[in-house]
Parts: C-alpha cells; structure tokens; sequence
C-alpha cells in the first residue's frame, strides 16, 4: 500500500547555502502517529510546511499518494488532503463564536450552511468541547483555541494532520486534554504528524519518531528504541523522556526488568516499580544465633 505521504531526498534553502532541510525521507501511512522531535532551531515549522506544500523545494520531491507533488494541480490535491495547525491558534481563528469558526473551513469548501452547523456541532461533541461552542473566541484560553482550532481541521476530514508545537504554552490539564484530543482523531483514521522537543509527549503519544538535528532526519523508529538512547538524544540537544530516566535506572538495580517495556506515562512508571517489587525475591532475616550474646562475648569480658 503506497504511503500517505512521502518524501524523497527533500531538502530547502531560505536562501542560497542556507540549508533548512536537507536529504529528508520519511513515509506516512494512514493512522500513523509520528512526532517529530528536535531542539529550537532544528527545522521542525519548515518542515511541516514542507510535508504541506507551502514551500517551492530546493531538491528532492514530495509524493502524495503516489503522486509527485509538482503542479499547482497537485498541490491543490495535496492541500485538500492536510491540516496545518500553526504554533499560534489565533492565525487560524477566523469567526467570533466557536461554533461559527469550526464551521468555517466547510462553508469555504461549498458546504450549505446547516449542514457546515451540523457537521461542526458533531465534531465539537467528539472532541469533547461542545460546552466552548457558543463562547467567543477571544475569550478562550491558549488551551481552548488550540483545541477549537484542531476541531476546525477536524471538521473538513483530512487525511493527515500536521501539528507544530501543539503542548507549547499548555498546563497539566491542557496538555492532557491535547492528549485527548489527539487519540480521538486519530482513532477516527487520520495520521498524524507533530513537531514537539518534548520526549514526554512523544513517548506517550506517538507510535514512531524521527529526530531532527539542524535540518537533518538523524535518526527514525519506534519511540521505545529511539527515546531510549541518551546519547542520540544528547547529540540532538533534547531530554529523554522523566519516566524512561527513571524506568532505565531501576533496570540496574533488578536487570530482569530490561526485557520490559519502558513506561511512558506516571501510572505506567508505578506499576513497573510494583512489578520489581514483587518480581524480586523478598528478604527473610536469618535466624540468630543463640551463642552470640547480645552483650560482650565472654572473651571480651574475661580480658576485663
């Protein structure tokens, strides 16, 4: 089954000598889930405009579906299949009240008004916000317009969602609810693609990764091998994730547990320590011996 999308040797200048990109290829397949990990400055927003077809490549191609994105043909192709979620909700956010902005990208695709109303109502529901839908969007929080401006991509159906930075600015609780969010587009049968430096996210969320180092893909797999190796991580300028620390350490004390899968998640981390726990033989004390006194021996005392 050909990818989703896919690149080839795909490289970018801002200007002449600047490499941006360089030498990427990567394949997405529909439902994959792929963070793309790396440091400020390592690339992540051009390429996502890139995988977009917002930017005129300097070398190597995009394909979609098998197809070469070259014309403005295919690009319009291309872009009917992608949302973009910028690391600013509010450059997305067109219309006063929630409803009305979820709506927006159908209404600019022809759909009739109640149908556009209805489609947004529902996506709102699914996505667990439908008590944000008649508020203004200038009141939300950062959090909420992220999440709002996520429904908006969700409602036109794309096949792929490029997300730059979307757990930047959010708390405990929006993080979370990203989290949230995330799962239940893609379970409805989108992949999607985000940029993040934060290996805690994407070793909860994401099934592969990719680190970005300077405009080059240096390393690609599943999240366990790739966010478990502290010296590709250390090269890139990025932390591994706190529970894989934690998790990676507790291996030396009980190495049975190497053959465990590495926790992503607090609850996942508490119970690999409770599997060690009762993985490990307990300790039972050792019968006292009677002819050691707890006083001075009698050798001691005869010297006295």
């Amino acid at each position: 089954m050909s990818p989703l999308l896919e690149t080839q040797g795909l490289g970018y200048q801002y200007i002449p000598g600047a490499w941006a990109l360089r030498d990427i290829n990567l394949r997405i397949h529909a439902g994959d889930r792929l963070a793309v990990l790396g440091a400020n400055g390592a690339g992540k927003s051009t390429l996502l405009l890139a995988l977009a077809g917002m930017l005129h490549l300097t070398e190597g191609q995009l394909i979609c579906e098998g197809r070469p994105v070259r014309s403005r043909q295919s690009r319009s192709y291309l872009r009917d299949k992608i949302g973009l979620l910028l690391q600013n909700p509010e450059d997305q956010l067109f219309a006063p009240t929630v409803e009305q902005d979820v709506a927006f990208g159908l209404l600019q695709r022809g759909v009739p008004n109640h149908t556009a109303l209805d489609r947004s109502r529902a996506v709102l529901d699914r996505l667990r916000i439908s008590h944000l839908a008649g508020r203004q969007v200038h009141q939300l929080s950062l959090g909420e317009k992220k999440r709002v401006a996520l429904a908006g991509l969700a409602a036109v159906g794309p096949s792929l969602l490029l997300l730059d930075e979307p757990s930047a600015g959010l708390d405990h609780d929006g993080r979370c609810a990203l989290l949230e969010v995330l799962r239940s587009l893609q379970a409805g049968g989108a992949a999607v693609v985000l940029t993040t430096h934060d290996a805690d996210l994407a070793a909860q969320w994401a099934s592969t990764v990719a680190i970005l180092d300077a405009g080059r893909v240096t390393a690609q797999g599943g999240n366990q091998r790739i966010l478990s190796d502290h010296g590709l991580l250390d090269s890139a300028r990025l932390v591994p994730p706190s529970t894989y620390v934690a998790a990676m350490a507790l291996r030396e004390l009980y190495p049975p547990s190497a053959e465990w899968k590495l926790p992503a998640t607090l609850s996942e981390l508490d119970q690999f320590v409770r599997r060690i726990a009762q993985s490990r033989p307990s300790h039972t004390p050792q019968p006292r011996d009677e002819r050691v006194p707890n006083a001075p021996g009698p050798l001691l005392s005869g010297e006295l």
